[in-house]
């Protein structure tokens, strides 16, 4: 009776566990999402955080989408042989082909969201301007610059990845504009990366 007892709280244990990392941020390697490209051994993956269960994984109560914030993760796996120095430049590319620059993080604490007028239209103009100023918005949390992308090197064979902010609504048809990287030690420019969202 003792070792039933034994089994089942051990069962008991690997569950608690298993739904404790349920949700929790993890990221897979570039390859294994639906949308990636890759270039010259320069793999790159785009994931729009456009869902509840992404979103809190990564952002907690958070939801940037419900702002008009498109956090967009993006994984890149250096198999070249040689380290990559990256001075990335994003854009958020919509279906229509209208190009939007990503928001710095400490902007997107800030930010206020989409603000109307009493009795005016509401036709959505995107880029909304931001408020300046050190008034905290809806999306004050550690998260936001905290998984911003920071990284400016990758070693040969390592993988690096964070966030992207874009003044968004919808990921349907839309795709990433990526350029800015470069050989670290040439200084050789590689070809940009236009990732679809999938």
């Amino acid at each position: 009776m003792r070792r039933v007892a034994i089994v089942l709280l051990s069962i008991a244990s690997v569950t608690l566990a298993v739904d404790k990392d349920k949700g929790r941020f993890a990221v897979q390697p570039a390859a294994s999402y639906p949308g990636h490209e890759t270039h010259e051994k320069i793999t790159i993956a785009a994931i729009p955080y456009n869902t509840k269960e992404l979103v809190e994984s990564a952002f907690g109560k958070v939801k940037p989408y419900e702002h008009g914030i498109m956090p967009v993760l993006v994984v890149i796996q250096n198999d070249t042989g040689k380290a990559l120095r990256l001075d990335l430049k994003a854009q958020y590319v919509f279906s229509d082909g209208e190009h939007v620059e990503a928001m710095p993080p400490d902007d997107v604490v800030r930010y206020q969201g989409i603000q109307k007028r009493p009795g005016m239209p509401t036709p959505n103009p995107l880029p909304i301007p931001l408020p300046r100023g050190n008034k905290k918005g809806p999306l004050n949390t550690p998260e936001i610059e905290g998984r911003a992308w920071e990284v400016h090197l990758i070693p040969p064979g390592e993988s690096a990845h964070g966030f992207f902010y874009f003044q968004a609504d919808t990921a349907r048809g839309a795709q990433l504009y990526l350029t800015g990287i470069k050989d670290a030690a040439s200084g050789q420019p590689y070809f940009y990366f236009e990732i679809p969202f999938k």
